[in-house]
């Protein structure tokens, strides 16, 4: 069993409910994401400051 088996997984407060959707799970030191279809899937992981650079990036794009 790892880290990830026993964390707390959430969908953004906007997702409509159809299962189509990822799944956040956050500690001090990583982001993890997943697809909530497949909850035994892949899992993408990134140290959170790397999350924290593609969030600026993203946002930076988007001019908010």
């Amino acid at each position: 069993m790892t880290a990830l088996d026993r964390t707390e997984w959430r969908t953004s407060s906007r997702s409509v409910g159809n299962g189509n959707c990822i799944e956040v799970s956050t500690s001090t030191d990583q982001v993890a994401i997943r697809d909530s279809k497949d909850r035994r899937g892949p899992v993408l992981a990134f140290p959170t400051t790397a999350w924290r650079a593609f969030v600026s990036g993203v946002d930076g794009v988007r001019g908010d």
